[in-house]
């Protein structure tokens, strides 16, 4: 899958050795920006929060139309599927990018992980409508973030992590304003953590749900339980994601054959793993890798 630094150096333009931190990123977007984030971020295993301030823009979320307008806050966890259908031509936003490994590596990860979900499990959708107290106050943490990545800060990388602890902490107070405080318990939001955590290290090898949930001491119907009612989704979506965007950057950025995809991605074979592609992407493998992205 593409880094964060990857992603920042050939969407955004800025040269490597200027990219100010491959964990988190903060940048101000317009439609045309927007356009080329939603060509990489299928195969970017980060999340992201966008603010939108002016204009609009209409996508596809999971399989959902959706349309932002101005003070409406849209969240990216990794795993979903997006495609940007339109926008305006003044369409402006604050979009806030945190890797993986810095989300599950934050003190507050409990924070993060209801935050990141709690608007699908409750809403039904990753948009959360704010007044304009509530959108200035996040607006101003979001170039609070820009402002950082241009200093040379001894410590640049320990401020952005608390700076980006601060952004989802205001975040959370304003969803418990607005929505109310989740239902789920403690034990249940460090299952689907730990679940998160064993993802990434075991798709390509295990499939299936009993391998994660015999890692978690409990059983497969249990952890099927916990991922719905803290996400939304399966652990069946969550594998089969994974899957499709290792499949997506192994076809974009390799000159792997498909059956050594398929053998790589512990697919039974090149047939198994061509249908996989196709019901989940909507193109054949072979179609999807004669367009390669921007990465060469």
């Amino acid at each position: 899958m593409y880094s964060l630094k990857e992603f920042i150096q050939n969407v955004v333009g800025i040269q490597s050795e200027k990219v100010p931190s491959d964990e988190l990123f903060c940048n101000e977007t317009n439609i045309e920006l927007t356009f080329l984030t939603n060509q990489m971020q299928e195969t970017l295993d980060s999340y992201s929060y966008t603010l939108v301030d002016q204009g609009w823009l209409n996508l596809v979320y999971n399989g959902q139309e959706l349309t932002l307008q101005p003070g409406d806050l849209y969240i990216y966890s990794p795993g979903f599927q997006v495609t940007i259908l339109s926008g305006s031509k003044d369409y402006h936003a604050f979009c806030l990018i945190a890797n993986e490994q810095i989300t599950l590596e934050t003190p507050v990860i409990w924070n993060i992980i209801r935050t990141a979900y709690y608007p699908i499990s409750e809403l039904g959708q990753p948009v959360i409508h704010l007044n304009k107290a509530q959108a200035e106050k996040l607006r101003r943490r979001m170039q609070e973030i820009i402002e950082y990545q241009t200093f040379n800060h001894h410590f640049l990388k320990e401020s952005l992590r608390t700076l980006y602890t601060l952004f989802v902490l205001d975040l959370r107070d304003i969803m418990v304003l607005t929505i109310g405080e989740t239902q789920s318990s403690e034990r249940t939001t460090e299952l689907f953590i730990g679940f998160i955590h064993l993802l990434p290290r075991h798709f390509i090898e295990h499939h299936d749900i009993g391998f994660y949930a015999n890692h978690l001491h409990i059983t497969s119907t249990h952890l099927s339980r916990i991922v719905r009612q803290v996400s939304g989704r399966t652990v069946i979506d969550y594998i089969n994601q994974m899957l499709l965007m290792e499949a997506s950057w192994l076809l974009q950025t390799t000159e792997l054959s498909l059956a050594a995809i398929s053998e790589r991605l512990n697919f039974a074979d090149q047939s198994s793993f061509g249908k996989f592609f196709t019901r989940m992407k909507g193109i054949s493998p072979k179609a999807y890798g004669a367009k390669k992205s921007l990465i060469k």
